[in-house]
């Protein structure tokens, strides 16, 4: 609805003018009349109108002087001119304001409705467009988000790809020389087990608090597993990794004054990893923050603790024993028995080609490959309460065997749970896209709706129907819009909207990518 207010000394003319636009025009209201410019200016700064019809020459301030003083508070609203006097000299001043109409005294009826006609089709228009781009920002937020979370996931299952932080700084539009791991774990409260609901809650909490605190770090937020969220911190500067832990305490202390008086003040520990040059080493980052994390929950009066520098146990083996772990992960999370053990083969060579590896190393690495599984299927929110604690006492050999022993029922059970859980909440994200593809829907908002991670989901959906959820939505989308064609009584504008586009431009691009056709041409060729 758009506000118009009538701004004229004549009260024949102010009235001929609200009656003339009540009568004849839908959804706009005549929110008063004012009848010389300083009531108009009054009026403009107290009910904020859409649209003033303003006459030139009224007493004392005139209808330029209050187009003036009106623009400098409100430059949106738009003038429509009114002047018994046709002359260049009044048409020119007003012109010089942005006001863009101008129609003269006694007005017609068709000039009022013209001229209200073009400046209405450009208010809804720009707002439109300011929408869309509010839209598009948004999107744009959600997709980058996603995309954090997924490399974060990645990072800390050492799963991370060939991507450099130079790569991630032209990306981001800084430099970054470092970067390290905060782990944040909110421990169950005394009473109970805390919902998802609360969960959620703090997790939305520690974004934003984190957004007003960190000020000299690019940072990305993990998702939250397991009460627990990891977040990269990306330094910019080589003199950050210095004096890293002087930045992360005032981070912390700027978080425990905005967590007091929160229901989870006293359930918070923060777990702190050190900083490395490289993204391939961010997995050491997360475990020291995950190993302090665990000391914490063991010392109930502290509530943060720096980690300790990292050695992997395949620290001395070549980096190919790393990509060993990302396939033997990957292998397990697909529940694949006979790729599990081909893995697990190479794994064991791999730290068998070392002469100098002992039963202690052993233990470690399986320790480090135990925790990235772990972490793995509670992302996919597979309950398992027996990740094996390794026996220290047993010697090369039988450790190899209680690793492969562990793995293999570990793959039992994420069988059972692809064959019985996976499948049923992935048929029921189908159904739920099919229902809703004309809403805003996102990765993110369907994942939460089965209860599983955006990272996993998207994995998981890929695998089971062949195409990523994207590519999925577009297709539902895409064949509403052509069953829709048939009816010659809707717009393609009309069509684009009730199929969850946005941008009829957008729409237009994607329809014709997937037929080779644009709307306009497929209905013109294939509907009759």
């Amino acid at each position: 609805m758009l506000k118009i207010l009538i701004a004229d000394d004549e009260i024949l003319e102010r009235k001929a003018v609200t009656k003339i636009i009540e009568t004849s025009v839908e959804n706009v209201v005549v929110i008063g009349e004012a009848s010389n410019g300083r009531i108009a200016i009054e009026m403009a700064e107290e009910h904020k109108p859409d649209i003033i019809f303003m006459d030139i020459k009224m007493p004392g301030i005139d209808g330029v002087q209050a187009v003036k003083s009106i623009k400098k508070s409100h430059p949106n609203i738009r003038f429509i001119m009114v002047s018994a006097f046709n002359t260049f000299e009044y048409a020119k001043e007003v012109m010089q304001q942005g006001v863009k109409e101008y129609i003269l005294k006694p007005s017609r009826k068709q000039d009022i409705l013209e001229s209200l006609q073009r400046v209405s089709n450009e208010i809804l228009e720009e707002r439109q467009h300011r929408q869309e781009n509010i839209s598009l920002r948004e999107s744009l937020d959600r997709a980058v988000s996603i995309a954090q979370k997924e490399w974060v996931s990645s990072l800390l299952m050492n799963q991370v790809q060939e991507i450099t932080f130079d790569e991630w700084g032209q990306l981001l539009g800084v430099e970054i020389t470092s970067g390290y791991i905060m782990l944040f774990s909110l421990q169950p409260s005394e009473e109970a087990e805390r919902s998802k609901g609360e969960k959620q809650h703090w997790y939305m909490w520690l974004k934003e608090a984190l957004k007003s605190v960190v000020k000299k770090h690019e940072i990305m937020i993990g998702p939250l597993t397991d009460n627990q969220v990891p977040v990269l911190f990306l330094c910019k500067k080589s003199t950050e990794k210095i004096h890293f832990k002087t930045n992360a305490l005032i981070i912390i202390e700027g978080l425990k004054k905005l967590v007091q008086n929160t229901s989870f003040e006293k359930d918070l520990r923060i777990g702190v990893g050190l900083p490395y040059d490289h993204a391939q080493e961010l997995n050491k980052s997360y475990l020291e923050a995950l190993s302090a994390v665990q000391q914490l929950i063991e010392t109930p009066n502290q509530r943060y603790m720096f980690g300790t520098k990292h050695i992997s146990a395949s620290s001395t083996l070549s980096s190919d024993v790393l990509e060993v772990e990302k396939k033997l992960l990957d292998a397990v999370r697909q529940g694949n028995v006979n790729q599990v053990l081909y893995h697990f083969d190479t794994f064991v060579n791999k730290h068998r080609a070392n002469n100098d590896i002992n039963a202690t190393q052993i233990k470690k690495a399986f320790e480090e490959l135990f925790i990235l599984v772990s972490r793995m299927l509670r992302e996919l929110d597979i309950t398992y309460d027996r990740i094996p604690a390794i026996d220290g006492s047993l010697d090369v050999k039988n450790l190899f065997e209680a690793g492969k022993s562990h793995l293999l029922s570990l793959v039992h059970h994420v069988q059972i749970w692809r064959k019985n859980h996976a499948k049923g909440m992935l048929h029921k994200a189908k159904e739920y896209i099919e229902d809703h593809y004309a809403e805003s829907l996102t990765l993110e908002s369907v994942a939460d709706y089965v209860e599983l991670s955006p990272f996993y989901f998207s994995k998981l959906f890929k695998e089971r129907f062949g195409l990523t959820f994207i590519d999925y939505l577009t297709e539902i989308r895409i064949k509403q819009a052509k069953a829709e064609m048939a009816d010659h009584g809707k717009s393609l504008k009309e069509i684009c909207y009730s199929i969850g586009y946005k941008d009829p431009n957008y729409f237009s691009r994607v329809f014709k990518k997937h037929t080779g056709l644009s709307p306009t041409e497929f209905r013109r060729e294939t509907v009759r």
